[in-house]
């Protein structure tokens, strides 16, 4: 094998590796800062004062999200899976490689979707002042610039 070939082996397999890294970080750090951040949590429970019938709906909602975002990010990983084996299969950007990057996006933005929703779910049954102050904190966690 020439000088040439291993060098170009070996940076296939950094490419390869970097690829699978970046596809781990970006869904393991991504999904992590889809869920609901500490901050929110905090004020929902210690600082709007939720009522016994307010924390018993936020409990079904909870439960509910949270099925439905292990769904979501069980998918994620698998079309990361997918990108991996297609990465290695072929060693060139191609249609499997596309329609696994395509699937994640698909999951991601169900993921986003979800919470956006449930975020909506929550709110809805908040009085008027703690809703005040749930919207301050849930556009703070959105928008870095007011934090």
């Amino acid at each position: 094998m020439t000088a040439i070939m291993r060098t170009a082996l070996a940076m296939l397999a950094l490419t390869i590796l970097a690829a699978g890294a970046g596809g781990w970080l970006g869904v393991h750090y991504g999904l992590a800062a889809s869920r609901s951040p500490t901050s929110l949590n905090r004020l929902l429970h210690h600082e709007l004062h939720l009522t016994a019938d307010q924390e018993r709906q936020f409990a079904t909602l909870e439960t509910r999200y949270d099925a439905r975002r292990k769904i979501l990010e069980a998918q994620a990983r698998q079309a990361n899976r997918e990108l991996a084996t297609a990465l290695l299969a072929s060693h060139e950007y191609g249609p499997q490689d596309e329609q696994a990057i395509d699937a994640f996006h698909v999951a991601m933005k169900a993921l986003q979707v979800a919470t956006v929703k449930h975020l909506l779910a929550m709110r809805a049954v908040l009085t008027p002042a703690q809703a005040a102050k749930f919207d301050k904190t849930v556009a703070a966690a959105l928008d870095s610039d007011r934090r």
